[in-house]
């Protein structure tokens, strides 16, 4: 018999959001997993909002909501909200009821920006490190570093002569811009849109573009990021925020870095050794002498160092395609490292239940 085509609504529904999650969706296994972090830092988030005045959006609530977008690729906070308005998934895992209405997104990116004074991303990261039954998945001995670079949310054409010299920009919204045969550096020009970004092309023969600098500090065992940091993109960069996580381990033990051919330089081999660090780096061999010899290759350890280093690409690959992190969707350095920071939180959560499982 064909069933009638007809509209059934309730009146009420006697159905939670709970009730409407299957029993084996991922989400289930990492809630738990973050709320334990969000709880850790219950004493942080108290500093942050004043005793009295109006209730503002529950910090804890908004973390995971930042999380879900980072989980399934929301390009925007104002997709966000028109998620939450529907998707009962999403209002489970942020906690709101069916019923509860959805914030302003202006309200929601007033109180985010909150949250960025407070380092919360840095301190989620390692809160959710610090728990005990994933401290047994980690490494203490054994890291490597990479960097990757962020493509900056600001166009060519905002990339002026700093004393304001230069054709003025043609009239209209998106008026064309001729700077072909016009020498541009950082140190003359600057964009009038995210000043913190800067000119950089990653190799020879690529074009040159503004972005930032993401790095990451990974722990070889199962893969999963420890520290990360934004900088501004230059030459030197990743050698430098590499050595500034390295210092920032704990304890003073013996530890072996892994890294790419970029950091296979007399400077910060040194440095490492400085910080009872050995390097673990590939050998650049282009023209050159290497700045490791025999004494560090001969070891097998090494080979299983530069094997396993390349593991941090693909949490790279992740948090740019993924979290959409491959234009960042802030200005300014801070802002951008913020949300960096939160996107390698939201990969190690993914990754935790199937190791803590196993």
């Amino acid at each position: 018999m064909r069933g009638p085509d007809r509209r059934t609504e309730g009146l009420f529904s006697f159905v939670s959001c709970e009730g409407r999650v299957p029993a084996g969706h991922p989400l289930r296994a990492i809630l738990p997993v973050a709320d334990a972090a969000l709880e850790a830092l219950s004493g942080e988030f108290q500093q942050l909002y004043a005793l009295n005045g109006r209730p503002s959006i529950a910090p804890e609530k908004l973390l995971r909501a930042l999380l879900l977008q980072a989980f399934y690729s929301v390009r925007s906070e104002r997709q966000l909200m028109e998620q939450l308005d529907y998707n009962l998934l999403f209002r489970w895992f942020v906690g709101l009821g069916v019923d509860d209405p959805v914030w302003d997104v202006t309200v929601f990116t007033k109180n985010r920006d909150r949250l960025l004074a407070g380092e919360i991303a840095a301190k989620f990261l390692r809160a959710v490190l610090a728990q005990p039954k994933v401290k047994t998945l980690l490494s203490d001995e054994h890291f490597s570093v990479d960097g990757t670079l962020i493509q900056a949310w600001a166009s060519m054409k905002s990339f002026r002569p700093k004393d304001g010299s230069g054709a003025p920009p043609a009239p209209g919204r998106n008026g064309e811009r001729d700077f072909h045969g016009e020498p541009r550096t950082n140190d003359t020009h600057a964009s009038t849109t995210d000043s913190d970004a800067k000119l950089f092309r990653k190799g020879r023969g690529k074009e040159a573009k503004l972005c930032f600098m993401g790095h990451a500090l990974m722990e070889n065992r199962h893969g999963l990021f420890v520290d990360s940091r934004v900088s501004e993109a230059n030459g030197t960069a990743e050698r430098d925020m590499a050595q500034a996580m390295v210092t920032d381990v704990p304890g003073r033990h013996r530890i072996t870095v892994g890294g790419d051919k970029n950091f296979d330089t007399a400077g910060f081999v040194a440095g490492l050794q400085e910080l009872n660090a050995t390097p673990h780096v590939a050998q650049n061999t282009s023209n050159r002498r290497s700045a490791i010899d025999r004494r560090t290759t001969r070891h097998p350890g090494y080979a299983v160092s530069q094997r396993i280093r390349k593991r941090i690409e693909e949490g790279f690959g992740w948090i740019k395609e993924v979290a959409l992190q491959r234009r960042a969707r802030h200005r300014g350095k801070e802002r951008v490292g913020w949300q960096f920071t939160l996107a390698a939180a939201a990969y190690n959560l993914i990754r935790l239940p199937k190791l803590l499982r196993a």
